[in-house]
């Protein structure tokens, strides 16, 4: 299954991250952003959500403040010391001074329950509208003898051009936002949009591997972690 959504490469997609202890909302949440121009994964609690985080990369997060231990606010706290990935938390109390404590913890803004999702997808392209575009736009990458940019599906030597089909796109995508991280076949399968079959992941690593590899049998860049899963060696391009 190509990863596609609404005609569109789900890897161009942004990508948001649901963090919130209760299923009904998760569910829904996740399910009016990927119908709305949106890749979204889900975390039932702010522990969960921080394992996501350290194998991908979002362009926001949408987060519960009242969550079973560590709340909202301190989570938010927590990632703002790592990084500036823009947080929308979500809220069943309206006060004014609940507003703008959790503004206070670096949150870039405050939504309170129960809410409109149409107005979810306002304010988080609104959030994303006044992020300045990321370097990340524009990064290339060197992959053994193959230059790759995100933005064209193919690699590139010299004269020589090798195409890649859709799925090995979102698939390379999916390894080089982490690159020297392991990622799951589940996680790659999630990420690429994909079956998560036992061999579907593996399949398309091999095929991959084929176009990057001098040998293909003993991969140097496009490695297997034995019982964990794939990562990718790369260099970003100065």
């Amino acid at each position: 299954m190509v990863a596609v959504q609404n005609g569109k490469d789900l890897g161009d997609l942004p990508h948001i991250l649901v963090v919130d202890d209760d299923d009904r909302i998760r569910t829904l949440v996740s399910k009016y952003l990927n119908d709305n121009g949106f890749l979204s994964f889900t975390a039932s609690n702010a522990q969960e959500a921080k394992e996501i985080l350290e194998i991908g990369l979002f362009d926001a997060l949408v987060v519960d403040v009242m969550m079973p231990g560590q709340n909202g606010r301190d989570f938010t706290k927590e990632i703002r010391k790592k990084g500036d990935v823009p947080v929308l938390l979500l809220t069943a109390q309206g006060e004014v001074e609940d507003r703008l404590s959790g503004l206070e913890t670096g949150a870039d803004d405050y939504l309170t329950k129960p809410f409109d999702p149409r107005e979810l997808v306002l304010r988080l392209q609104a959030i994303l509208r006044r992020r300045p575009q990321e370097k990340g736009a524009s990064k290339k990458y060197r992959i053994g003898r193959w230059s790759y940019d995100p933005l064209v599906p193919e690699i590139v030597d010299g004269a020589e051009t090798v195409r890649l089909t859709d799925v090995e796109v979102n698939l390379l995508k999916a390894l080089i936002r982490t690159p020297d991280t392991i990622l799951s076949r589940e996680d790659l399968a999630e990420l690429c949009g994909v079956d998560a079959g036992e061999r579907t992941i593996d399949v398309q690593v091999t095929r991959l591997r084929r176009k990057l590899e001098e040998d293909s049998k003993t991969p140097r860049y496009l490695q297997t972690v034995r019982g964990k899963g794939y990562l990718l060696r790369a260099e970003e391009v100065i």
